[in-house]
């Protein structure tokens, strides 16, 4: 079993505060990890209060760590707000803002964004929320770059997720940056959650259940992830799908929230990473089995998807890394995130 890792993440709750992103949080990152053979994170659950009532009273909790525990985090989790038209309490703002200031990493889920903007740490930077409330945070924030209708945003030091389902992608999001794709590969499937929406992809699609599975691009994306090593079109794509290009591009954005050209580039991107984490393969393999071509762009994708070069993130994440680093660099991962479907 692992041992729990020096990285600390403390949850902060409030008054109203949503138990589906505070079990997000806990399931994360506060369960042990069995079948993941390293250090795992250590989970405080804090409050400003002795005992709060959850969502609209549906029970209470107690006997939680003061805020005094932000102190000691390397990530804070914000408290998400019911009613997001109502300022947080000005400790709880206090602590999140020190936090910010001494290096922490600041995490929001759904509404919790609305806390972090009230530390005025996301100033200038850009952030997401519920589209329902894209308005209000506008009025409310207007020196904050709301970036509308996207999953989650990733600033380095700052994330925000725009509601409870995309509070499960930014939370395996952060486990990739912090443990490597193949780690949060298992992760997902532990969940029996098919983690393969980007960041910047929509909130929500028009069609995301169609009548009949054979009626979905389903089964062409799984024809395409087999073949990810041979040359593959947009062509080649619609031709499986039995419709136009043009067609298909609409289809991709109504089912996938993207394109098929940027769709086929993240899969090969987690590909190669899976193939570099893996080990005892050279990053020309890596290049032509993961359908990236050669060394150079290989070198390029990996280091739009993760900031950094395959030969560190080979050494950060490959095979005998005992500890792993936090530290990737979220550089290139604002315009395409996670996407961590298991790959043959």
């Amino acid at each position: 079993m692992p041992q729990e890792s020096s990285h600390h993440v403390v949850l902060i709750v409030d008054e109203g505060t949503n138990p589906f992103e505070m079990g997000v949080a806990t399931e994360l990152f506060g369960l042990r990890r069995p079948e993941i053979d390293r250090p795992w994170y250590r989970l405080t659950v804090c409050s400003p209060v002795s005992e709060i009532a959850v969502h609209r009273g549906l029970f209470s909790m107690s006997d939680m760590a003061g805020l005094e525990a932000v102190a000691e985090a390397d990530t804070v989790i914000v408290p998400n707000r019911p009613d997001p038209w109502m300022p947080p309490r000005g400790e709880v703002v206090d602590a999140v803002r020190e936090a910010g200031r001494r290096g922490a990493r600041l995490v929001s889920f759904c509404t919790g964004t609305f806390t972090l903007a009230a530390t005025g740490l996301l100033d200038g930077r850009r952030a997401t929320t519920h589209w329902r409330h894209e308005e209000l945070f506008a009025r409310l924030h207007p020196r904050v770059r709301l970036e509308r209708d996207v999953l989650f945003a990733d600033e380095g030091d700052v994330l925000t997720a725009a509601g409870s389902a995309a509070a499960l992608d930014l939370g395996l999001h952060l486990v990739r940056r912090d443990h490597g794709a193949e780690t949060a590969n298992t992760v997902s499937r532990r969940l029996v959650f098919a983690a393969h929406r980007e960041g910047g992809q929509r909130q929500f699609v028009r069609h995301p259940l169609p009548p009949r599975r054979d009626t979905s691009l389903a089964p062409v994306l799984d024809w395409a992830r087999e073949r990810l090593g041979q040359r593959l079109t947009v062509a080649d794509l619609a031709a499986r799908a039995a419709v136009s290009p043009a067609t298909l591009h609409r289809r991709f954005r109504a089912e996938v929230g993207t394109t098929p050209l940027e769709w086929l580039r993240s899969e090969r991107a987690l590909l190669a990473c899976r193939l570099i984490e893996r080990g005892g393969t050279g990053l020309e393999a890596v290049a032509r089995t993961s359908g990236l071509g050669t060394t150079s762009n290989l070198r390029a994708v990996v280091r739009a998807y993760t900031g950094v070069s395959p030969s560190v993130y080979r050494a950060r994440f490959g095979p005998g890394d005992g500890q792993p680093s936090a530290a990737v660099s979220s550089r290139g991962w604002h315009s395409a995130q996670s996407d961590l479907h298991a790959v043959p």
